[in-house]
């Protein structure tokens, strides 16, 4: 995908930029543009705001690869609580974490206990589903591996996957078994060149191939299906295939992120699609910003501008 995502990978992983950053005034102008700010009460509001245009939301607080677990237990009982102020506040909001965010490097059995009594509340409140993220290809296994496992005692959890390791096909054949939720994406890891795709196009194709795969068992009933892209053409190729094969628009739902296309969330909330916004929270915000930048290179300019119009 070019020497611009391989610098902004590098750059998400750098400790040294990691730490001076962040520090940055007009990287912090920039980033109030796609992240309404550090706090559980700014990604609220967010979502009250949303939801004037009947559009959705997903919570997201920023962070992973905990080195203790009572780490763990704070992260589920924020968790936890925002679940309350969602349900208090009457808003459309579903979760998405990392496993690591639980424990998952320290304890697979604690980070099963802790999403558990996530997934537990946020069926017994806000009916709806809790999403595992899917994190660098060191993981993908396990994460899928313990997906399985806790789809099989709770139904309302999801699961990423990733368009751009080659795995991923065979990964998606398994889990339909099982009538999977799945949120696919491109991909954001630094990954090397035998496990996933690094050329633009065929990351792209790869991403249709199992989108219209993820579209035939949705009508089956096998599958819940999620498209997380902001990819115009591959937004378009979806539409154009579901109706292909006569599957209506609010069968399958986009996830997009708050503060990108913002005009294009409306369109398509107004033509009748479900669409949901992403809306990230935390201090930890650095490495997930600049994997997003990475996702798609061209995003450089979009924060370029907001920063000099600023």
């Amino acid at each position: 995908m070019g020497a611009m995502r391989n610098v902004l990978l590098w750059a998400s992983e750098n400790p040294t930029l990691k730490k001076k950053v962040p520090q940055m005034k007009f990287v912090q102008r920039a980033l109030k543009r796609f992240m309404p700010g550090e706090n559980a009460e700014d990604a609220l509001l967010a979502a009250r705001l949303l939801m004037n245009n009947n559009i959705p939301a997903v919570f997201t607080r920023l962070g992973e690869n905990l080195v203790n677990i009572s780490e763990a237990t704070e992260v589920t009982h924020h968790y936890l609580d925002l679940i309350d102020k969602i349900f208090a506040e009457k808003l459309d909001v579903e979760i998405s974490l990392k496993l690591t965010q639980l424990g998952f490097d320290l304890s697979v059995d604690e980070t099963h206990n802790n999403l558990k009594k996530i997934l537990q509340k946020a069926k017994e409140l806000l009916h709806n589903t809790v999403w595992i993220d899917m994190e660098g290809s060191a993981y993908t296994t396990k994460t899928i591996d313990f997906y399985k496992k806790i789809k099989s005692e709770e139904e309302n959890v999801g699961l990423c996957l990733q368009a751009y390791l080659f795995r991923t096909h065979e990964d998606l054949n398994e889990l339909i078994k099982i009538n999977p939720s799945i949120r696919l994406v491109k991909g954001a890891y630094n990954e090397p060149h035998d496990i996933a795709l690094k050329d633009k196009f065929r990351v792209d194709e790869n991403y249709l191939d199992l989108s219209q795969k993820m579209l035939a068992k949705v009508k089956e009933g096998k599958l819940k299906a999620v498209f997380g892209t902001h990819d115009l053409k591959i937004l378009n190729a979806i539409d154009n295939y579901s109706s292909t094969i006569g599957l209506e628009k609010n069968k399958y739902e986009f996830h997009m992120l708050y503060g990108i296309k913002t005009n294009e969330q409306l369109r398509l909330a107004n033509e009748g699609h479900k669409i949901r916004v992403l809306i990230s929270y935390g201090s930890a915000w650095y490495p997930w910003y600049m994997r997003r930048l990475a996702e798609r290179p061209a995003n450089v300019n979009f924060v370029l501008k907001n920063i000099f119009s600023n």
